[in-house]
């Protein structure tokens, strides 16, 4: 049902604001393109607000996508043609499930579904952003929900728990997930599988084929449809407005009008259509203003009212303000690729698979631009031309010009075009984030290590997967038993290198993994191998109770105060010593960040059991890893990166569960942080 409109969404910004592995999952198998940007938005609207349990869904789905459809402006710089939100939930008895807190939660919300049918509701928002030439984006919504009856078995308490240990109830909307163990306990379904699992395939193709076949004909804002909906037990898509505001999440309406017109955001839905009619409205008198704004640094200020945002010219230049063609209007690519005979499918086939050709050499146009320090030029003094730049960096006139225009091309950069001289050249917000040496967020250590470190092993990446050993001794002459010991902190230069990357991720990551699950229980942790304490210092930063022991090499610890933050306080020490061999710091919990990654699933097995001895029951150990299960593509290429140069790999959540229980863990859970890392947590039973 797809087919008929996936080519007219080649060529556009298609975004899902959910980090569901599910959702994710079945919009990629059919095919559908899209990004995943992960929604802000907390699902904390009050319940007692709605008078249906559908209405819950569709309102959280709803604010999910609002809130990324207006963010990516802002903080992507780029403006999305569609936002994808979903939300699921349980109902039973008169009461809404969402996800369980704990295995206590768990037991409760299983317990009301045994021997008993419920129904699961996912509601759905599609939102529609159309750029205007006079600066301004138009917001378009269609909302819907899908119900499902699914009748649940009659449970033992012996299948209750051995399904609750599993781990797999602590992620799904009412405790279990029928696509996997949870399916076992699953007497009946009547309704859309898919929709069970977390999206409402066949509903959202209808959807799309709605939007992009039938819209058109009926934007009128004073016209309503009366065509009745294909399923009486769904209410009709509705076309709505934005609330007013999303910076306030305590602010949201759970009933957002269906009216474009609506006197307050807080007023009762009276004015909806019935639920077997379809009621549209056009957007344009609420439009949302994107406009340039910056400082002389090139960061500039954002709202929702006022978002720092980048566009180009017809030229390719970089400007301050939105220039928006009114050909790329919905349907306009489409309508071009039928008046000329080509395929939108194929050209961007085409384009995808030059991407992923051409994608080396844009890794090494950043590799060489930050080893030149290019962003560290421009930031103490921007509007330098290609000459002073070639004086300053002691290369070639016509190499760094290229070099300079290539950065330009892959967005790290703005040009400035002047009258009878040649151009400038400034770093764009993203430069100025992640790739200056001074920068907070600065990547420029893990981009050394990625030129000097990985890009030779990768060379060797065809005998790597031919011979599934680390490529080492290949791309560096010398022979390594242990990677650390032999490899990274033999030399002096290379160990601070390998520092500073070690150091930039986790400055990038720490608070994710800090702030992953709530750990104000635990009052001591020890991060093994914890390199610089950078996911230390956040671990402390996010919760004050907590005192945290970085145990690593002597090499490491006697070099980490080089990375010591100017706000540390003595909640974070250093002790010396290897994980493998040395007893263990006592904690509370036990951190391993980037660790297991490095290690067979032997030398895994052998040090989850050394700290499992070290827990007492209730302690716990946390894992940040990239799952492969995770977002891809990263994982996946990571996991490349750990064949080329180490015996370990990355794992899926399931693994991981494996080798915690394996170990004396249980109540595992998993949080995806869309960062490069996710998140782990087992309990010691």
């Amino acid at each position: 049902m797809l087919n008929p409109v996936i080519s007219k969404l080649a060529g556009k910004l298609v975004v899902l604001a959910s980090a569901s592995p599910r959702r994710l999952e079945i919009l990629r198998n059919v095919g559908l393109r899209f990004e995943v940007v992960p929604s802000w938005f907390k699902e904390t609207l009050d319940k007692r607000l709605f008078k249906a349990p559908y209405e819950y869904a569709v309102e959280t789905a709803k604010q999910k996508a609002l809130e990324v459809a207006k963010r990516m402006p802002c903080k992507h710089l780029k403006t999305p043609d569609i936002v994808i939100g979903a939300d699921t939930i349980v109902t039973v008895d008169g009461l809404i499930l969402e996800k369980p807190v704990d295995k206590h939660d768990a037991y409760e919300m299983l317990s009301r579904l045994s021997g008993k049918e419920h129904s699961v509701f996912t509601g759905v928002a599609i939102v529609l952003c159309h750029e205007k030439e006079n600066q301004e984006i138009d917001y378009q919504m269609i909302d819907f929900y899908e119900e499902t009856k699914v009748k649940f078995a009659d449970l033992s308490e012996d299948m209750l728990w051995e399904y609750i240990n599993s781990g797999e109830p602590m992620d799904k909307a009412g405790g279990y997930g029928i696509q996997a163990l949870g399916g076992m306990l699953v007497e009946s379904v009547h309704g859309d599988f898919l929709n069970v699992v977390g999206f409402p395939l066949n509903h959202f193709c209808k959807q799309l084929d709605f939007i992009y076949n039938h819209l058109p004909s009926s934007m009128d804002p004073e016209k309503d449809s009366g065509s009745p909906s294909h399923n009486g037990t769904h209410t009709a898509p509705t076309l709505t407005d934005p609330p007013a505001s999303l910076t306030n999440q305590s602010n949201h309406s759970p009933a957002a009008s269906c009216s474009a017109n609506r006197s307050s955001p807080a007023s009762p839905r009276p004015s909806c259509p019935p639920a077997k009619h379809t009621h549209h409205k056009s957007l344009d008198n609420h439009t949302h203003k994107v406009k340039r704004k910056g400082d002389e640094s090139g960061v500039g200020n954002c709202s929702w009212t006022d978002i720092n945002s980048l566009s180009k010219q017809s030229d390719g230049k970089e400007t301050g303000l939105q220039i928006f063609d009114n050909t790329t209007t919905p349907l306009a690519n489409e309508l071009k690729a039928r008046e000329t005979g080509a395929s939108v499918d194929d050209d961007e086939d085409l384009k995808a698979v030059v991407k992923l050709m051409d994608g080396f050499k844009a890794s090494k146009a950043l590799f060489v631009a930050s080893k030149l320090h290019v962003f560290d030029l421009l930031h103490s003094r921007a509007g330098r031309d290609a000459a002073e730049m070639a004086q300053e960096m002691k290369a070639s006139v016509r190499g760094t010009e290229r070099l300079l225009d290539a950065c330009l091309s892959l967005g790290l950069l703005r040009r400035q075009e002047r009258a009878h001289q040649t151009p400038t050249y400034e770093n764009t917000r993203l430069a100025w984030r992640f790739l200056r040496s001074e920068a907070p967020e600065s990547l420029q250590g893990y981009i050394q290590h990625c030129n000097e470190t990985l890009w030779p092993l990768f060379s060797h990446l065809e005998k790597a997967v031919m011979e599934g050993t680390s490529q080492h001794e290949k791309a560096f002459g010398n022979k390594s038993n242990n990677l650390f010991q032999d490899a990274y902190y033999n030399r002096h230069e290379v160990k601070l290198r390998f520092m500073n990357a070690m150091h930039g991720i986790a400055r990038v990551t720490g608070k994710a993994v800090a702030t992953a699950f709530d750990l104000s229980r635990f009052q001591s942790a020890c991060d093994l191998g914890g390199c610089t304490g950078a996911i230390a210092h956040e671990l402390t930063k996010a919760h004050p109770g907590l005192s945290v022991t970085v145990f690593d090499l002597l090499e490491v610890v006697e070099m980490s105060g080089h990375f010591r933050p100017p706000d540390a306080d003595d909640r974070v020490s250093f002790v010396a010593g290897d994980f493998f061999i040395d007893e263990l710091p006592k904690a509370d919990l036990y951190i391993l960040a980037r660790i297991l990654h490095d290690w067979s699933d032997e030398k895994v097995h052998s040090l989850l059991s050394k700290i499992s001895d070290a827990c007492a029951p209730g302690c716990a150990v946390l894992i940040a890893e990239a799952l492969l299960d995770g977002v891809p593509p990263y994982p996946a290429l990571q996991s490349l990166n750990m064949l080329v140069q180490t015996e370990g790999t990355e794992r899926t959540r399931c693994q991981y569960t494996d080798l915690l229980r394996k170990a004396g863990f249980g109540d595992v859970r998993v949080a995806l942080t869309m960062n490069f890392l996710d998140v782990v947590i087992g309990i010691k039973m």
